[in-house]
């Protein structure tokens, strides 16, 4: 099993959730590697968005799975001596069957993944999965396309879809495990202080918790949206039953690399 707590008890210099040219990420993996050894960062994980089930332009395809797969080894032997590199998956869990715990990505030689939910189903029509984590004008027009405006819809289901994976298995991580709550605070502002949703929050924890999984404090957010995920207000909740946690930024540009993850890192020292 890989890790986790040997790479976060050695070093803050890390990052674990990587996204490069093969998915959404805006540079090669090579670039994101130079610039981490310039940071000084030793540890770092690639975590390209995984094939899907359901049409994206955000996730990789199978045909590419190889490619990545043969260019992580060549920056292995390229940059070895000076920092450590991991493969991985950001693996979307769709549907029971569909996702983290499916043949597909057991077979794959991966260090380790990550299980996340960005697709919730349609409310008039399941059979149609729908992207609730981009940005928040497309969240918007699709609330009213594909959800009836139901706002508590949304929550709802995101978080049923984290507990069935949870509870499915076949990964590691849980990847951003409450993002849903930017989004819907914007379009309902408070919706995320509302003692229902704290109780989605705090089943889903209890749940990871029983499964034995680990937690990304994920930084991505951090610098323009003064928000971590799960948000700052857990925080104390990890602490106070020891959690397994890693604290990724979800780095897109090489640049963001370590974009707020110093300061989750002290936050977490300080509660």
């Amino acid at each position: 099993m890989f890790d986790f707590k040997k790479i976060t008890q050695e070093t803050d210099l890390y990052n674990l959730h990587t996204h490069t040219q093969f998915c959404d990420g805006h540079a090669t993996m090579e670039e994101f590697v130079v610039e981490a050894i310039a940071s000084g960062i030793t540890h770092l994980g690639f975590s390209p968005h995984s094939p899907i089930s359901v049409e994206s332009p955000c996730n990789m395809s199978r045909e590419n799975v190889p490619v990545y797969l043969d260019e992580l080894e060549r920056l292995r032997k390229a940059y070895g001596d000076r920092i450590n590199l991991y493969t991985s998956m950001e693996i979307d869990y769709v549907s029971v069957g569909d996702g983290p715990a499916a043949d597909y990505f057991k077979q794959l030689p991966l260090d380790y993944t990550i299980g996340s939910v960005h697709f919730i189903p349609a409310i008039d029509n399941p059979s149609v999965m729908v992207d609730i984590d981009g940005k928040y004008p497309a969240f918007k027009a699709r609330m009213s396309k594909y959800f009836g405006s139901d706002i508590e819809y949304v929550v709802k289901t995101f978080f049923s879809q984290m507990m069935a994976m949870v509870e499915e298995g076949g990964f590691d991580i849980v990847g951003h495990m409450d993002k849903i709550g930017f989004n819907a605070s914007q379009y309902r502002d408070g919706i995320d202080e509302e003692p229902w949703y704290d109780k989605l929050v705090i089943d889903l924890f209890e749940n990871i918790m029983d499964h034995h999984l680990v937690i990304e404090i994920n930084t991505k957010a951090w610098l323009q949206r003064n928000r971590f995920y799960p948000n700052l207000k857990y925080f104390g909740m990890l602490k106070r039953f020891n959690a397994p946690v890693v604290v990724n930024s979800d780095a897109h540009y090489p640049t963001l690399l370590n974009s707020g993850r110093l300061e989750a890192i002290k936050l977490l020292k300080v509660l």
